[in-house]
């Protein structure tokens, strides 16, 4: 039985901010900025733009773009950012309402930048055992670039964190853009290496700790992710991919298209000459930076709207979230022959 990818959508915000206005507020090189962190800009939020209101948007695209009808959904799975609107808010449910799928139900999921491949794999396993689920959406929004100061040097590798929405549709019997294996693999002495201080139940928020910046994301040892993160980081994504492709049937000599998440030029780089592969078979995001999880289904749009992807052509998705989380899942796309 395939489960296929019928639509994806995306919402990016018309607000941006240019390498040389980051390169400000860092005090770090705009050459820097812009050839090794691999930012020319990035999207970030308007007024309006907010986490669960970008997804909302994508998913309406989604839904335009797939000819489905909203009452045909029966589960949203929401796979936005738990900075949004409302805390403690199960933001499903309120996409549902938006588009008017009063049919389906909904729920969230998180793994950071790798929520979109997890929901995916879980999306695919539901449908697999649930012959009532036949059309789910995956749909939310990410501005996580609100925790980032410029003025600290502990989370340069953060300063590519942007803001938009994505959406995909998948249906039960789809034989287009078929969703094949997945693997996932976390790692837990990473899962407090990156975080924002305070405003949990461990420090609460208070005027204080707002009025010293410690409502931002820190990294609270530098040296120590540093060095464990190099040991571990590029192995684990070509792992999941490698994985993924051969649970899947394939090998890495058949990718014909990486949807991976913007990181600096060099790993970037790396990734690919690992994989021998070339700039065609990717895309590298330095005009949208890092929008976290919205990352593999932004280059997929690109990519069709570049002509990088064809029918036959095997497509891997692949994303890396702190905490640490690594996850890729292969995709035969277009129409099966």
């Amino acid at each position: 039985m395939d489960i296929g990818i019928v639509s994806t959508g995306v919402y990016i915000p018309e607000t941006t901010i240019s390498a040389d206005e980051i390169a400000r507020l860092s005090n770090i090189p705009v050459e820097v900025i812009k050839h090794k962190m691999g930012i020319l800009q990035k999207p970030i939020p308007g007024i309006d733009d907010h986490t669960v209101a970008m997804g909302v948007w994508a998913a309406q695209e989604a839904l335009r773009k797939g000819n489905v009808n909203p009452k045909n959904i029966d589960l949203i799975i929401y796979i936005g950012e738990e900075h949004k609107e409302y805390p403690l808010w199960t933001a499903a449910i309120k996409i549902q309402e938006e588009i008017g799928a009063y049919h389906a139900w909904g729920f969230d999921v998180a793994q950071r930048c790798g929520t979109t491949i997890m929901a995916m794999k879980v999306a695919k396993s539901m449908m697999e055992s649930d012959p009532s689920i036949e059309t789910v959406l995956l749909a939310g929004g990410y501005r996580n670039g609100d925790f980032i100061d410029y003025t600290n040097e502990r989370t340069r590798f953060m300063f590519n964190l942007g803001a938009g929405g994505g959406a995909m549709i998948l249906r039960r019997g789809h034989s287009e853009n078929v969703l094949m294996e997945s693997d996932i693999v976390t790692d837990g002495s990473f899962s407090e290496d990156v975080v924002v201080p305070i405003g949990g139940t461990k420090t609460p928020l208070t005027t204080e700790g707002i009025e010293s910046g410690l409502y931002r994301l820190d990294v609270l040892d530098p040296i120590g992710m540093k060095a464990r993160l190099e040991q571990k980081s590029m192995q684990n994504f070509l792992k999941v991919i490698r994985t993924s492709l051969e649970k899947s049937g394939f090998t890495e000599q058949q990718i014909n298209y990486l949807a991976i998440l913007h990181m600096k030029k060099s790993a970037h780089d790396y990734v690919l000459n690992e994989l021998g592969l070339q700039e065609m078979n990717t895309t590298y995001l330095n005009e949208y930076g890092h929008i976290g999880q919205i990352d593999q289904i932004l280059s997929l749009e690109l990519a069709e709207k570049e002509g990088k992807i064809k029918d036959g052509d095997v497509v891997v998705l692949v994303s890396a979230g702190i905490g640490y989380a690594w996850g890729a899942i292969t995709v035969k796309w277009g129409k099966q022959q």
